[in-house]
């Protein structure tokens, strides 16, 4: 048996909790949080200042395209949300996850839909 320090979920935290103790969001520049399962992905803009969650998009009720389409999708949908209350510019957080597929295809969507970081 392994032991829980040792498992792949851990190892995300410890990543993390390293990440986060550099990236802050405020309410002008919030944080863009992105949380990746297997099935699904999830992102949210987070203002840490007053600890309220701005705006929140997932894939949860797209059931077309590949899980790397589906996260373009959310990427976009989250500058939109984002549009509409006046934020342009963020602070991306990638969860302790690599900047590669999924994640890196929503910074992409966000990115192309007029989010700036």
């Amino acid at each position: 048996m392994k032991s829980s320090s040792r498992t792949r979920s851990a190892g995300r935290i410890r990543r993390h909790t390293r990440v986060r103790k550099r990236v802050s969001g405020i309410s002008s520049r919030p944080r863009l949080s992105v949380f990746r399962s297997n099935k699904f992905i999830y992102a949210q803009l987070i203002d840490d200042e007053s600890g309220t969650t701005l705006a929140a998009a997932s894939d949860r009720g797209l059931a077309d395209g590949s899980k790397t389409d589906r996260a373009v999708t959310v990427g976009n949908n989250l500058a939109a949300a984002a549009r509409s209350k006046g934020i342009t510019s963020v602070v991306f957080d990638r969860g302790g996850y690599r900047f590669a597929g999924r994640v890196k295809a929503l910074a992409e969507g966000a990115r192309s839909s007029g989010l700036e970081f």
